[in-house]
């Protein structure tokens, strides 16, 4: 759903009520659906224009990219401030800077206040083009730690409400299916009811009404592409943004997701048959990238290998495995980061695959067992119900963060 085509001033969180906005997505949801006449809607095939409705009024959670932080040169103006100490008033240099950082997610989003929120809010700039939000503060003193106390202020004042946002999008994502459903019928029964009555004084009736209509495409969303680093404190490494990271994970939960509803493609098949199909989306999905597997890296053989294919750099490492339990768990992320993993490598992921019976059990198991990992240094969150972030350490260097990922899907009749 987009909304900010060029860059837009708004008070983040802060422009109309959640409450308010839910009713006006609920309105349009009604209004495509009677404006499409009652021969579309009767002939239309009717999941797939259910689907399609889901997914064009779907609200994905935003994120901001912290790490991107970019600050640019600032403009000089002449202000009268307040001395700090005897109150009086003088002419200045003040320095207006602008902190700008990526962002992914539904750009509507920023204008909502969440219905359970804090009360503050700042002026920002969103361009969902670009993925990128701004804000601007003034600075008076040559004083970098008020720079960053200030700095920090405004990046409280904009993004405070960004979890509760992304709550109440959670909360509207959930109850949509429903929602779009009860609309669709609710109108279809009344064109029916149209019919039958016309059909019962003898009224004819539009023929085409039978005719199968095809449902409206969705713009594919732009998939991320790995760039070169633009810091000037690096060389033009190749490198995976955050996005890119993001969006691998996702497609790995999701197709992962599907296939565990689908028995019959993965039953009786063995490990490296189901880490090829992963590979099969992944080859085809980025530009100048290589997926291949069973790729020799470092000390040994990795399932999954994406790598820059201008000069072969490494941008994710994953490793596909069994679970045998909590002993084998510990032994398969220890044989990623000592054996496959070089300094370069900062996004990887570990794909396991459970034929047990209590998932529920064994999914608890793997979050408490992670966390005694020797490499393990911190929490990074949750993409799904079985997808976890970490933040892990290579065996040699404490200080080198790694990002790494933990994706349990439930294969039961996988072949051992």
């Amino acid at each position: 759903m987009g909304t900010f085509g060029r860059t837009t001033s708004i008070e983040s969180f802060n422009e109309i009520s959640s409450y308010d906005f839910t009713n006006q997505l609920a309105k349009e949801i009604k209004n495509e659906i009677e404006g499409r006449g009652k021969a579309y809607i009767l002939g239309v095939e009717e999941d797939d224009y259910k689907k399609y409705l889901i997914q064009k009024y779907t609200l994905d959670p935003l994120k901001i990219d912290y790490d991107s932080e970019s600050i640019e040169e600032p403009t000089v103006s002449k202000e009268w401030i307040e001395d700090r100490m005897w109150g009086e008033k003088h002419q200045t240099d003040v320095y207006t800077f602008t902190a700008k950082y990526s962002f992914v997610g539904s750009a509507i989003l920023f204008k909502v206040q969440p219905s359970t929120r804090k009360m503050t809010s700042t002026k920002i700039y969103v361009n969902e083009n670009s993925g990128s939000i701004s804000f601007s503060f003034k600075v008076s003193h040559k004083d970098p730690k008020e720079f960053d106390r200030i700095k920090s202020n405004y990046q409280r004042k904009a993004f405070s409400n960004l979890e509760n946002a992304n709550k109440d999008a959670i909360i509207w994502n959930e109850a949509l299916s429903g929602l779009t459903n009860r609309l669709f019928h609710k109108q279809k029964d009344e064109f029916l009811k149209e019919n039958s009555f016309f059909a019962a004084i003898n009224v004819k009736v539009n023929q085409d009404t039978s005719s199968v209509f095809s449902t409206p495409t969705i713009k594919k969303k732009v998939v991320p592409q790995p760039t070169l680093s633009t810091k000037a404190e690096f060389s033009s490494e190749p490198m995976m943004a955050n996005e890119m990271y993001t969006d691998i994970l996702k497609v790995i939960y999701d197709f992962g997701k599907s296939m565990e509803k689908k028995p019959s493609i993965y039953q009786g098949r063995d490990e490296e048959s189901i880490r090829d199909q992963f590979l099969l989306i992944l080859e085809t999905r980025y530009d100048a990238t290589t997926a291949t597997g069973e790729t020799f890296n470092r000390g040994g053989k990795t399932d999954i290998i994406l790598k820059y294919a201008n000069d072969g750099t490494n941008l994710f490492v994953a490793e596909c495995k069994l679970w045998h339990g909590a002993a084998e768990f510990h032994k398969g992320i220890s044989q990623l980061f000592d054996r496959y993993l070089t300094w370069r490598d900062s996004k990887v992921a570990l794909l396991l695959f459970v034929r047990n019976k209590d998932f529920t059990n064994i999914v608890n198991i793997i979050k408490e067992e992670a966390l005694k990992h020797p490499y393990f240094l911190s929490v990074a969150g949750q993409r799904g119900e079985t997808s976890f972030s970490y933040q892990f350490h290579l065996p040699a260097d404490k200080e080198k963060k790694v990002h790494f990922e933990i994706i349990a899907f439930h294969f039961d009749k996988l072949r051992n």
